[in-house]
């Protein structure tokens, strides 16, 4: 059984809502729940999951031992570009599935993971998510760090709350922004006309900050950097929508394109401090084939 111990700073914000924003491990949905499942005290009491906190009030959660997971290890070959006894960064090909969901209950990232580690993943994120401290779309390619203990989980989760995680992105976006580099700070949270899809809002959202640089303008078109200081939802694609630059191939926020499958949008760079030599480590990967197929359709001569 593992404790966490927080303290709210502020009066007003729901108890699962709070949870969830201070572990990003955590998703509300998974909150919730331990709430309803007796896992969470406020200042010693239960308290239901829209209960208003306090300035002031400590937040205590127990969360459980994992429980046995459904999903099957499966021999799926992943890249590997990191591995140690704690921790280990993977490189996710473009239409992969990151965990077991609805539609998808099989040939996930995590499945490949459980049969590669056999069973030595965190626990901390549940047990679907098993290792898993942050997530990529399944049509973006790219790195992204899994958890083997639940220490260097919690140690590097603390990392993305306090944006001191290296995220960095590039993606083919349609236009060219006014600006060939700056900052958009808009919140995103979930669409009230579309549960499926998130949006840039004032209601319900959460603070969301995306910094871009163009790396070249081509045509009607810009290949772009974009660093991540927050991670929410869809974060870049909600974003640069928002701007007027979908990402190309974006079906859900842009326009589909023939031949291209969902959007140009690959996880390049990755860097951390390391949970246990504390020593800041950082990982490049090459553009995937469909990326530069994408450049080399638009006259990028790379």
């Amino acid at each position: 059984m593992k404790s966490l111990t927080l303290e709210c700073e502020s009066a007003g914000e729901r108890l699962d809502r709070f949870i969830s924003q201070s572990c990003e491990e955590l998703t509300r949905s998974a909150a919730a729940g331990l709430i309803e499942d007796g896992s969470v005290t406020v200042c010693g009491e239960l308290r239901a999951k829209n209960y208003k906190l306090k300035a002031g009030d400590i937040v205590e959660i127990s969360i459980p031992e994992p429980k046995e997971l459904d999903a099957v290890p499966q021999d799926i070959p992943i890249e590997i570009v990191y591995e140690d006894e704690c921790l280990l960064v993977v490189n996710k090909p473009k239409g992969m599935v990151v965990h077991p969901a609805a539609g998808n209950p099989d040939g996930t990232l995590v499945n490949a993971l459980m049969f590669h580690c056999r069973g030595r993943l965190s626990s901390i994120n549940g047990v679907i998510r098993p290792g898993i401290v942050h997530r990529i779309d399944k049509n973006t390619s790219g790195l992204l760090i899994v958890a083997k203990t639940d220490d260097a989980h919690i140690f590097l989760a603390e990392q993305i709350k306090e944006h001191s995680f290296t995220r960095e992105y590039e993606a083919v976006c349609e236009g060219r922004f006014r600006e060939p580099s700056g900052t958009i700070d808009a919140p995103i949270g979930r669409s009230r006309y579309d549960r499926k899809k998130m949006c840039v809002t004032e209601h319900n959202s959460r603070h969301a900050v995306t910094h871009y640089e163009t790396v070249k303008e081509l045509g009607n078109y810009s290949h772009m950097r974009f660093r991540l200081e927050t991670g929410r939802t869809h974060q870049i694609r909600v974003h640069c929508a928002y701007m007027g630059h979908p990402v190309y191939g974006d079906d859900v926020y842009g326009k589909a394109v023939r031949g291209v499958e969902g959007q140009c949008l690959h996880a390049k760079k990755i860097g951390f401090i390391h949970p246990e030599s504390k020593q800041y480590l950082e990982f490049d990967s090459e553009l995937p084939e469909y990326f530069v197929k994408v450049l080399r359709r638009l006259g990028d001569e790379i």
